[in-house]
């Protein structure tokens, strides 16, 4: 099994790679494999709604210049998502936003049904708010919301403060080992991964 776990912050190696790899290496103890891909600084594309995806049945995004295909890519062979940004005015970094809508709308299989966490790493305020954010795509794509002590919030200013902070890293292994239960009995031999569902019945409140 194999957990994908993405850094929404433009520094490689700053906070939210901390927070991220303290989860990782705690995956590994229980046997998962890991995977960090960093987003980095180059600019990532939004939605701009053109349907293209969909319509010509691409499982991917029309627009191939930035990292979001990619990702796809490593998310059909992932188990699981983890994805840590950066809180900017308490709100994830734009660059992380573009990704997961983007690969949410136009990759969703790859995602769907996958248990899936968010991290959030800031200075002082505005995590929770962030951290809201970040889970919301999750419930839309049924995919299971794993747990931790606390809210998954690491605390850290300069590069590598992250790590000074104890109860933050503890929430980031507790984090990785749910996660890794969850995994494991959601793969037990024999058992189904997920209930039948209903298929969706999409309801619009303007109508022609």
């Amino acid at each position: 099994m194999k957990v994908l776990l993405i850094n929404g912050s433009p520094r490689k190696k700053g906070n939210t790679f901390t927070a991220l790899s303290e989860a990782a290496r705690q995956l590994e103890k229980n046997g998962i494999e890991t995977e960090i891909v960093s987003i980095g600084a180059k600019p990532i594309r939004s939605c701009i709604a053109c349907n293209q995806c969909s319509e010509k049945g691409l499982g991917r995004c029309v627009f191939d210049d930035d990292i979001c295909n990619r990702v796809a890519e490593k998310m059909a062979s992932a188990d699981a998502l983890v994805v840590g940004s950066p809180v900017y005015y308490g709100q994830p970094n734009g660059g992380v936003l573009s990704l997961i809508q983007r690969l949410f709308y136009s990759a969703g299989a790859v995602v769907k049904n996958k248990p899936a966490a968010a991290v959030c790493v800031c200075r002082r305020g505005g995590a929770t708010a962030a951290f809201q954010t970040m889970n919301m795509p999750f419930m839309m794509m049924n995919m299971p919301v794993v747990t931790s002590q606390y809210w998954n919030i690491v605390y850290g200013r300069a590069e590598g403060e992250a790590a000074l902070d104890t109860e933050g890293m503890q929430t980031m292994r507790t984090l990785a080992d749910n996660m890794a239960f969850l995994l494991k009995k959601t793969h037990a031999e024999g058992q189904p991964l997920w209930p039948d569902r209903e298929p969706w019945e999409p309801m619009h409140f303007i109508r022609s």
